[in-house]
């Protein structure tokens, strides 16, 4: 491990902040908003991801989006567009989003494999996002396994439910010491 720590935000997209949308995390707001604090704290070091479904699922991605044939379009499709709160400004205007952040996109839960490349072998990740109980917890696990020291903050992730938020964070912390829980003011804090 090396260096200063990474942010990372997972899956800050409209397909998971609409209110409307059926994967909408119920908590997505506060979310979001904790999430553009860390990363306005992490300047050069910040990469977003971005969930899309695949050109042509396979395997057992193909139940699945039978499941939401709603949810199978393009990557452009404004569902999978970053929200304003932590845009690039470049994509979005006069939304004051993050600058200088790292756009990463797949078409998995888990997010490792594409953030790899740009945070390092072991880094140090600041972690949040949607949902806790899904794409977060498929990238935390994944990265604490091949060796990343990855602080939770646990105010800045939203799961598809209360329940299923909580359920997700203690999964997360029997990995100490490879994941630690915080909170924003936590990290803010040093």
């Amino acid at each position: 491990m090396s260096g200063a720590p990474w942010f990372v935000g997972i899956d800050f997209q409209r397909v998971f902040g609409d209110p409307s949308s059926p994967w909408c995390a119920p908590r997505y707001a506060a979310a979001a908003g904790a999430a553009r604090r860390l990363a306005d704290a992490h300047p050069g070091r910040t990469v977003l991801t971005r969930f899309v479904a695949p050109a042509e699922p396979a395997g057992a991605w193909r139940p699945y989006y039978e499941d939401f044939p709603w949810a199978l379009v393009g990557d452009d499709d404004p569902l999978y567009a970053l929200t304003d709160d932590l845009a690039d400004p470049s994509a979005v205007p006069s939304t004051g989003g993050v600058t200088s952040a790292e756009v990463v996109t797949a078409s998995t839960f888990g997010k490792w494999d594409v953030l790899r490349p740009v945070v390092g072998e072991h880094p140090h990740l600041v972690v949040a996002g949607v949902a806790t109980d899904c794409c977060v917890i498929s990238t935390v696990l994944a990265a604490a396994d091949a060796g990343a020291s990855v602080t939770v903050v646990t105010d800045a992730c939203a799961g598809s439910s209360d329940a299923n938020h909580a359920k997700a964070l203690d999964l997360m912390a029997l990995y100490a010491p490879l994941v630690r829980l915080a909170s924003t003011a936590e990290v803010l804090a040093g």
